[in-house]
């Protein structure tokens, strides 16, 4: 009999096969995860930048600077993500891009609803002829009270979740600190 056909073989041939399966599984997903997981973090990171970077804006927009040297000033300033986007969107209007093309790929880039409604505004301020400074001055208001929002709102579930760490460490700790020597106390005074 030829041992290509024997049992083992054919059990290795299924390992080796389910192997394969498993490493082209974890080859397709794990890519996407990863890269969902880089995207989900640089979203917080630009969302905490928000603030800081549109208070400088409209600071520099005040100042009587066009929103191209505002955005050069940001980028000398300022290092992050919302930095880094704002750089290549300098860059990609010093290569012959639109304005309004520039910022809808900044836009596309960085998923976030705040930045998309900023841009927005921006977009359409230019397009309407609004001074920008007065659109930057609302969207700080409107970004700084919704980053109020969400840290009443963390603020809120925190007790929820602090709950059950409490109950299965600390109480039962506690709760043999106390009586525990009551409990001895109480056993040796029936055992006598």
């Amino acid at each position: 009999m030829c041992a290509a056909f024997t049992p083992l073989a054919r059990a290795e041939r299924g390992g080796i096969a389910s192997f394969a399966l498993a490493g082209l599984a974890i080859a397709v997903i794990m890519p996407r995860w990863y890269l969902a997981l880089r995207i989900k973090r640089r979203s917080r990171q630009a969302l905490k930048e928000l603030p800081d970077v549109l208070d400088l804006l409209t600071v520099s927009l005040e100042a009587g600077l066009g929103f191209d040297a505002a955005l050069s000033k940001l980028v000398a300033k300022k290092e992050g993500a919302l930095a880094a986007e704002f750089q290549r969107c300098l860059e990609e209007i010093r290569l012959g891009k639109t304005r309004r093309e520039a910022l809808l790929g900044v836009r596309e880039r960085i998923e976030l609803e705040e930045m998309k409604l900023l841009i927005g505004s921006i977009l359409q301020a230019e397009k309407l002829g609004i001074g920008l400074v007065q659109v930057m001055r609302v969207q700080s208001q409107e970004v700084r009270e919704q980053r109020k929002q969400r840290a009443e709102e963390a603020a809120m579930k925190a007790p929820i979740k602090m709950l059950f760490p409490l109950v299965l460490f600390i109480f039962p700790s506690l709760f043999i600190v106390l009586l525990g020597p009551a409990l001895i106390q109480f056993i040796e005074t029936f055992s006598k």
